[in-house]
């Protein structure tokens, strides 16, 4: 007689939460080109239709993956902002540490997500809003203390240049976490 209990069936967001765990582990351990909608579906357990009924294709799975990746950067951000001083230093900071922690958290994979879809128009759409989200709220947060009360786009977007870079050679070892944060750090008060 078995005393095997019957298996939970797992809500659509729990599945979601764990076929992306899963896809994450599996770039992570072979690599983005061995991330499949079929080997995802055989990792996680999980029939091919479920897997298909996500994300209905690879581009649409990677797509996911990344809108994970900037909801954690974002996450990381508000908690910080939550307990930050009013000065242009600790936000410098708080910006410079958020960013370079979320890339080193997951800094070897994504590069390989955003190559796999590279020319996605898809892909083109989504970081195009994350990423005004991102200098929008960067603009707010800086803004108060800008000589002229506002930080103009092209300076956000050298900020981001600087903050894409830095954080690059760091999850590539080139230089140190702490490096990469103290330059950012200066970057974002020239910039101001």
């Amino acid at each position: 007689m078995s005393t095997s209990q019957p298996r939970r069936r797992l809500t659509r967001e729990d599945r979601l939460q764990q076929l992306l765990a899963t896809s994450w582990t599996i770039i992570r351990e072979e690599g983005t080109d061995a991330l499949t909608l079929g080997r995802l579906a055989e990792r996680a357990g999980v029939t091919k239709p479920v897997v298909y009924d996500h994300f209905g294709t690879r581009d649409g799975l990677l797509i996911a993956l990344y809108e994970a990746h900037d909801a954690v950067q974002n996450a990381a951000m508000d908690t910080a902002l939550a307990g930050a001083e009013a000065t242009l230093e600790a936000r410098a900071r708080l910006i410079a540490g958020a960013y370079v922690d979320c890339v080193l958290k997951q800094g070897r994979e994504i590069p390989g997500v955003l190559a796999a879809l590279a020319g996605s128009p898809a892909l083109e759409a989504a970081k195009h809003a994350y990423l005004s989200s991102f200098l929008e709220t960067c603009r707010a947060l800086l803004a108060p203390f800008a000589p002229s009360g506002t930080v103009s786009t092209a300076r956000l977007w050298a900020m981001l240049g600087a903050a894409e870079t830095l954080s690059r050679v760091a999850a590539a070892g080139e230089i140190t976490p702490d490096e990469a944060k103290a330059e950012l750090f200066r970057a974002i008060v020239a910039v101001i």
